[in-house]
């Protein structure tokens, strides 16, 4: 772009080229030595630059500051990193979609309150973390979309006298826009704060999974068996298996949290334009994916060596979690919500008091509380039953469970 607006020659465009692919060698090769007075990165590759080309190198800062220069490395980096990121998330969808349809019919309990509410099958429970999963990619690609403007040739903060041809620089760089305001351009961070809050919810997210797994995993569900590759033993209990991958991404949501609220503290009293400040945004911008990348990938590794238990699962999913569905039929008989709910908390209360569950009622126990029940209403009392009925767009039913994984494709 120099060289183009007449601000070097061509000699000079040549040898600055071919000495910024040399060191660009060197770096990538190990050979590059940095030197503590350089004071960064530009000016350590500028000093090497002139120490290869002579004065040609002293014209490579023509309409430059490490102000907007900065703020396009960071733009670079994280175009880049997002684009992993985007691809981790859709590995792990695509892991969790394939599961789901091994599932598709298997029963599971649903919770409120951590207390069993109501059938649902493990398709439908996995295909929850999909959609979460699906708006934190959405979320980083609007990130992304944020990221991708071209800040350079803004200069220290009031631009440049000289001639430049900014959109030039920024299609050579594969960006779309370039920034409009160039105080703006350098102190803005607003793409890092997208980028970790983007983050810290996805990592929130792998942190409810991760809950989830150790929930099913403990004696106490039964749900599933931890896979020995992911997992410890104790170093006095013999018999232990500890949930040790999942309890660390759990806790180390706290740190993507945290690199977040840092982030928005490092901002939140800065007067326009640069300031040093802004250099904290590298350790957390580095944090955060040195957090998240891994999660995502061996959450990827870790679904398929899960093993479940779906008979111990299809038991918990009996019992009293039918109850709605008996308040449903009444009201499908003409009886208003609230009167069906007296109904069938009536059952609930003297069926558990008389040491059964709803699945051991006959049609003549069900009459005995309201002549609105049928014989068709002991059809209801299973827990199979019930899923299949609730072919709502967005529920459970495993018809509409094959529409959405049809939607979804591999993720």
């Amino acid at each position: 772009m120099l060289a183009k607006v007449g601000l070097l020659k061509a000699g000079e465009l040549r040898a600055i080229v071919k000495g910024l692919e040399r060191i660009d060698d060197d770096i990538a090769g190990g050979r590059f030595k940095f030197d503590i007075a350089d004071e960064d990165i530009h000016l350590a590759i500028e000093r090497r630059l002139i120490a290869m080309i002579g004065d040609p190198g002293r014209k490579l800062h023509t309409a430059r500051s490490r102000n907007d220069q900065i703020a396009l490395d960071m733009r670079l980096f994280l175009r880049d990193e997002i684009a992993n990121v985007v691809a981790l998330i859709s590995e792990l969808r695509a892991t969790l979609i394939k599961l789901a349809r091994r599932h598709l019919r298997t029963i599971i309990p649903g919770y409120t309150h951590l207390q069993r509410a109501q059938p649902v099958t493990l398709a439908h429970h996995i295909l929850a973390y999909v959609e979460m999963l699906g708006r934190d990619r959405e979320r980083f690609e609007q990130a992304a979309a944020r990221t991708a403007v071209m800040p350079l040739g803004a200069g220290a903060l009031a631009a440049s006298t000289l001639p430049l041809d900014r959109r030039m620089v920024a299609r050579t760089l594969g960006f779309k826009s370039i920034t409009a305001n160039s105080i703006d351009a350098v102190s803005d961070r607003d793409f890092v704060v997208d980028f970790i809050s983007a983050a810290a919810l996805t990592q929130v997210h792998l942190s409810r999974m991760c809950e989830e797994i150790i929930l099913w995993t403990s004696a106490e569900f039964g749900f599933a068996a931890l896979p020995d590759e992911f997992s410890t033993g104790s170093s006095m209990m013999p018999q232990k298996k500890n949930p040790d991958l999942l309890e660390l991404i759990r806790g180390k949501t706290g740190r993507v949290v945290g690199d977040l609220v840092a982030m928005l503290t490092i901002l939140k009293g800065l007067p326009l334009a640069y300031n040093s400040d802004l250099q904290e945004d590298k350790e957390r911008v580095f944090d955060a994916l040195d957090t998240l990348k891994p999660a995502l990938d061996l959450l990827a590794k870790f679904w398929p060596m899960l093993r479940f238990d779906t008979k111990r699962m299809r038991a918990a999913a009996g019992g009293f979690a039918l109850a709605t569905d008996l308040a449903e039929y009444l009201v499908g008989r003409g009886i208003a919500f609230r009167e069906a709910h007296e109904i069938v908390g009536a059952i609930v209360r003297e069926t558990a008091e008389a040491g059964k569950t709803l699945e051991d009622l006959s049609g003549a126990d069900l009459r005995r509380y309201s002549r609105a029940f049928e014989i068709d209403a002991v059809a209801i009392l299973r827990a199979e039953n019930s899923v299949a009925r609730r072919e709502v767009e967005g529920g459970p039913a495993p018809s509409m469970i094959k529409m959405r994984l049809k939607e979804l494709g591999r993720g």
